[in-house]
């Protein structure tokens, strides 16, 4: 018998507290209609937050809506959705919006983050320039995603590559936004380039 046991039973062993995962930031950027908003919708495990608004005859005036003709609304300030990767890892997602007019939030969304996936759209390349400058400018690791609408592209990824004038070490992936397995994946390619950074 032990002393604080009169039955004599075995004290059980300490249960180790059980850690929360680490909360990472990740933001999706792109141009005007590529896929941003579909593809924090097709990952996340939470109802997505989203800032949808009808898009408008003044707006439609705006913003180009050759290649998105069925785009009814868009987002205006961001979309939230959030991933657990394993019991250590919790991606926090964060969507811009995609016009230029509401670039002046982008400094806000950013804040913090590790990393970036910019969507492309290989019908419109010169809609992502900005995106890509964002990040290169201020050395935040990014990959690029070329979104498969209607399941093919434009142009090859070195061709894409090559319009971007993006570094070699910049990943440029081929994904569809809708398929969350894609997504995954390309946002894990986001990660790896980013803990590769922070551990060199």
């Amino acid at each position: 018998m032990t002393p604080n046991d009169p039955a004599g039973r075995t004290p059980a062993a300490p249960v180790a507290p059980v850690r929360p995962p680490l909360p990472v930031k990740m933001v999706i950027a792109g141009g005007f209609g590529v896929g941003k908003t579909t593809a924090v919708g097709a990952i996340s495990e939470i109802e997505p937050l989203t800032t949808e608004a009808a898009i408008t005859e003044v707006a439609a005036g705006v913003d180009d809506l050759s290649h998105t003709p069925t785009k009814t609304t868009t987002t205006v300030a961001m979309d939230f959705g959030c991933l657990t990767i394993d019991p250590t890892l919790k991606l926090y997602l964060f969507g811009t919006p995609g016009q230029e007019r509401f670039g002046f939030m982008w400094d806000d969304i950013v804040e913090g983050a590790l990393g970036g996936l910019v969507i492309v759209d290989t019908r419109r390349l010169d809609d992502c320039y900005a995106a890509v400058d964002y990040f290169e400018h201020r050395q935040i690791p990014f990959a690029v995603a070329v979104n498969a609408f209607d399941g093919q592209v434009e142009h090859s990824i070195d061709e894409v590559r090559w319009a971007l004038d993006v570094a070699d070490r910049v990943p440029v992936v081929v994904f569809d936004a809708r398929e969350r397995g894609s997504v995954r994946d390309a946002l894990l390619v986001v990660l790896e380039r980013a803990l590769a950074r922070t551990e060199g």
